[in-house]
């Protein structure tokens, strides 16, 4: 995409603002699940919230989509963001674009591709664990038969899930709280793919260049 487009331009004006709404939306989200007895007017400021949130990703993907003018080629061309205006719960990963915007904008260089895969994919397990949990919890608390009755116990299952380890001393039990085990499953595993596939490559590439370094005649 052209940087000098309207989309381009509007882009480049949105994906910082957009990423502290995301956070703005997780930490209304982390309240209203965790803040029990709050009082019915924050509990509406937190809804109001979350709904606004909502709204502003929803313009931000109807002004890209007129701009591209590509109608369901857009579509196809950003997945994440039309996942992530459905699945709110996918939200905070908008903050993984943060560095990127924030690098271009200042003109530094950028960490090398291995580095930024590794961190990229360490911050999205932090971001969707912390929302996977607190969704979780809030599904399952209320439960009579639930073994996941704390944030605690919902943040352990998390690492449990992410690392595919599935201990299995707590699971959940209600329908949407397997609906959002399965997405977790799938996030974790392609996380773990995408750090283990970055590091092999990393490794490849250092023992690659040793190699190359033995075999070098020695300069005179």
């Amino acid at each position: 995409m052209d940087a000098d487009s309207p989309q381009g331009r509007w882009e480049q004006h949105t994906e910082v603002p957009l990423a502290i709404t995301s956070l703005i939306y997780l930490a209304a989200y982390a309240v209203l699940v965790l803040a029990h007895g709050l009082p019915g007017v924050w509990r509406d400021v937190c809804l109001a919230v979350l709904a606004g949130t909502w709204a502003l990703f929803a313009v931000d993907y109807g002004v890209r989509w007129r701009l591209s003018g590509r109608r369901l080629g857009f579509v196809r061309s950003h997945l994440l963001d039309t996942v992530v205006l459905v699945l709110p719960l996918l939200r905070p990963l908008r903050v993984v674009r943060l560095y990127e915007a924030v690098q271009r904008r200042h003109g530094r260089p950028r960490l090398a591709l291995h580095a930024r895969v590794i961190a990229y994919a360490g911050l999205s397990t932090v971001l969707l664990g912390f929302a996977g949990a607190l969704a979780v919890y809030q599904q399952e608390r209320a439960a009579s038969d639930a073994t996941i009755r704390t944030f605690g116990d919902a943040v352990w299952w998390t690492c449990e899930t992410f690392s595919t380890v599935g201990y299995g001393d707590v699971t959940p039990v209600t329908p949407v709280g397997r609906l959002i085990a399965v997405g977790m499953m799938a996030c974790g595993l392609a996380l773990l793919g995408a750090v283990t596939g970055s590091f092999s490559s990393w490794l490849l590439q250092v023992f690659a260049y040793e190699d190359e370094a033995k075999e070098r005649p020695p300069e005179s």
